[in-house]
């Protein structure tokens, strides 16, 4: 197959779709268009604790690999519009090119919080320069405001922590990480979070957001105070769908694809952040994720469908989530369940095993120290994808090997 194959979005998901294609075999022009002037690197080492307190850009391969590849990255401009009757996208810098297959690797922009745009120093994470400006703020005798207990912030909290900061967390809800995590996993990090000394807020409202020479003053609903020398917004992501919008492409909850990461326009693919799509194991029901795993994954399947080599999505949603020294893992989508199974380890660590209402496994999620549970998550995974119905006490059992389910 020859012609041109342009991928708008440099991230993880792009730039794997990018070699992927070479790696099919793909002869034609391959052009990989990111509006960071750094070659695409990984994003979630940026909310990771480094011991020396550095930061360094993690690449997903070095500039050569790319003129080794034929593969055009061109850095600091965006897609701003698309043509799909004249397969023409134009970028930011007026240029136009054509296409004969689109991919949108778009990605997501963090949510901001209402007034504070204009703010220095109220930042977001998503970049490597916002992870430097963060970690220029951050440090012994600092104090940090982290708005929202996701994911992003908790990581954040915890690596500002073992970079002896003062950490407050504001968090509106009733716990902490309330729409990704079960209650029980959430719980213990609340505790380790609290034993590091840091801060927690539960239930906390906003009222106003200010900042001035000495820093940023936030006032809480209840009339209490925050000052901190920096805050961090962590209250989730907005999928960058404003262009295909724009270019007539159905939207739901991201831009809509199908199980071969087809938009409604045959010769446009989407992936990563940006997309929601079909979830084979659990009966095509609609999501979109923001996970390192399926961005890298769906880059790959859009690279195989773009070359007409049909390859459905069938992945099983996978996060993971590394704080102080203990690491969460969730395999599936446990908000399906309407039962869990507990299963207990001597060490300390434990599994939660989530059941449908016909006694299916739809999801697993557990927490330990290190690695601790990351084997039994993968066969959790494996269990899921091949809609096992276990016995609740096998599954409560350490004695019952999670192996000889799948093998039954």
């Amino acid at each position: 197959m020859t012609g041109t194959i342009i991928i708008a979005g440099a991230g993880l998901c792009g730039a794997r779709a990018a070699f992927a294609v070479r790696e099919r075999g793909y002869e034609g022009k391959v052009v990989l268009i990111g509006s960071e002037r750094h070659a695409p690197y990984d994003r979630p080492p940026l909310s990771k604790h480094v011991d020396d307190g550095s930061l360094s850009i993690q690449h997903v391969a070095d500039e050569k690999s790319y003129r080794v590849a034929g593969i055009d990255h061109l850095g600091g401009v965006d897609v701003t519009t698309i043509d799909p009757v004249g397969h023409v996208v134009t970028l930011s810098d007026g240029r136009h090119l054509t296409y004969d297959k689109l991919l949108l690797a778009v990605g997501a922009r963090p949510r901001l919080l209402p007034g504070t745009e204009n703010l220095t120093k109220v930042l977001t994470l998503r970049s490597f320069d916002d992870a430097l400006k963060i970690r220029d703020g951050i440090g012994p005798g600092r104090r940090l405001a982290i708005i929202g207990g996701g994911f992003i912030g908790l990581e954040l909290a915890a690596m500002a922590r073992k970079l002896q900061t003062s950490v407050t967390i504001i968090e509106s809800m009733p716990r902490l990480l309330a729409r990704a995590v079960p209650a029980e996993i959430a719980s213990v990090i609340e505790e380790r979070h609290r034993l590091e000394g840091v801060e927690v807020l539960l239930q906390a409202g906003i009222s106003s957001i200010g900042e001035d020479g000495d820093g940023v003053q936030i006032e809480l609903a209840d009339g209490s105070a925050i000052v901190a020398d920096l805050a961090v917004v962590g209250i989730g992501a907005i999928p960058n769908i404003e262009i295909a919008a724009a270019a007539g492409l159905a939207i739901e909850n991201g831009i809509a694809v199908d199980h071969f990461m087809r938009t409604s326009d045959t010769d446009i693919f989407a992936a990563g952040d940006c997309c929601s799509f079909p979830l084979q194991t659990y009966d095509g029901s609609r999501v979109r994720l923001e996970s390192w795993r399926c961005a890298q994954d769906q880059g790959i399947i859009a690279a195989a469908n773009m070359l007409g080599i049909a390859t459905p999505y069938e992945g099983v949603p996978w996060f993971w989530s590394d704080q102080y020294d203990l690491t969460l893992q969730i395999a599936g989508l446990p908000g399906l369940a309407v039962e869990t199974v507990r299963r207990e380890h001597s060490d300390g660590s434990f599994l939660l095993f989530h059941l449908g209402s016909d006694g299916r496994l739809v999801a697993a999620s557990g927490i330990g120290r290190g690695n601790a549970i990351g084997r039994d998550i993968r066969l959790c995974e494996m269990l899921i994808a091949a809609r096992v119905h276990p016995k609740r006490e096998e599954l409560a059992s350490p004695s019952t090997r999670l192996k000889s389910l799948l093998a039954a």
